[in-house]
């Protein structure tokens, strides 16, 4: 069983930072955060796997950096360069197995997600 916990979201301004946590227990291969405004469908937003080979959407590249600590057994999300567009809840997701690429940004290759970070960037 893998439990996820996430936490550092909230409140900033267009074109700040925040950096998301994501503690874990249990074993995992692949890692990601995820988001999902109100009205809207959970999207994939970046994903790390074991060798910390990274993925991310096109709407974050050169924003957003996904890394992991194995140490501390935590996975972070760097948010830069904030838009308003990236309001929405957060969630960080494990997956025991490789989904394969063309997959790791999509939600029904994980099975282990966390409660959700709120994120609200406002103009």
């Amino acid at each position: 069983q893998v439990q996820l916990v996430e936490s550092g979201g909230g409140s900033v301004q267009s074109g700040g930072s925040l950096r998301l946590s994501c503690a874990v227990s249990g074993y995992t291969y692949c890692m990601g955060w995820f988001r999902q405004a109100p009205g809207k469908e959970r999207e994939g937003v970046a994903t790390i796997d074991r060798d910390g080979s990274t993925r991310y959407a096109d709407s974050v590249k050169g924003r957003f950096t996904i890394s992991q600590d194995n140490a501390k057994n935590t996975l972070y999300l760097q948010m830069n360069s904030l838009k308003p567009e990236d309001t929405g809840m957060y969630y960080c997701a494990s997956a025991s197995g490789d989904p394969g690429w063309w997959l790791r940004l999509t939600a029904g290759a994980y099975h282990y997600w966390g409660q959700g970070t709120q994120v609200t960037v406002s103009s």
